[in-house]
């Protein structure tokens, strides 16, 4: 069963491009890169650096120091209906931790294609609009408004 802890990690080039990668089960969900915790206690930057590199190939840890931030948020959603079996009896709600990273123009993508199926780079106020998600179009918003 997953944990309902999770993190939300926004990609973005240099030049503000931001990463949104299409879901697998649902076609249309475009996202940027998500996952729960591993264990109750893992630490939520260590696993937001396993998600990214999961889903996308990046390596965190080859990247300068300074690219990869904790943006001080979290929130709690409902978790959608259709994901809720994941999750042990009665859970509803998760807490979601949100992380950016930025990354040069030139990055490679890897997918990891059981989880993803295509990605495209936006320009931010776009890729806002375009994920599936309100919560994740709104960490997108905070991270420009504060880069402004």
């Amino acid at each position: 069963m997953k944990i309902p802890i999770s993190v939300l990690v926004v990609i973005y080039k240099t030049n503000g491009k931001v990463l949104l990668i299409e879901r697998a089960d649902k076609a249309d969900f475009w996202q940027s890169v998500t996952g729960s915790l591993d264990s109750p206690d893992e630490d939520f930057a260590l696993a937001a650096a396993r998600e990214v590199l999961e889903e996308t190939g990046i390596d965190i840890s080859s990247l300068p120091t300074g690219f990869f931030n904790d943006m001080q948020h979290q929130i709690e959603y409902e978790i959608y209906p259709q994901w809720r079996h994941r999750y042990a009896p009665g859970i509803v709600r998760n807490i979601e931790h949100w992380f950016s990273l930025e990354v040069p123009n030139d990055i490679a993508i890897t997918l990891a294609p059981r989880e993803h199926v295509a990605y495209q780079w936006l320009p931010y106020l776009q890729a806002a609009e375009k994920c599936f998600s309100p919560s994740n179009g709104e960490a997108i918003l905070q991270l420009f408004s504060a880069r402004q």
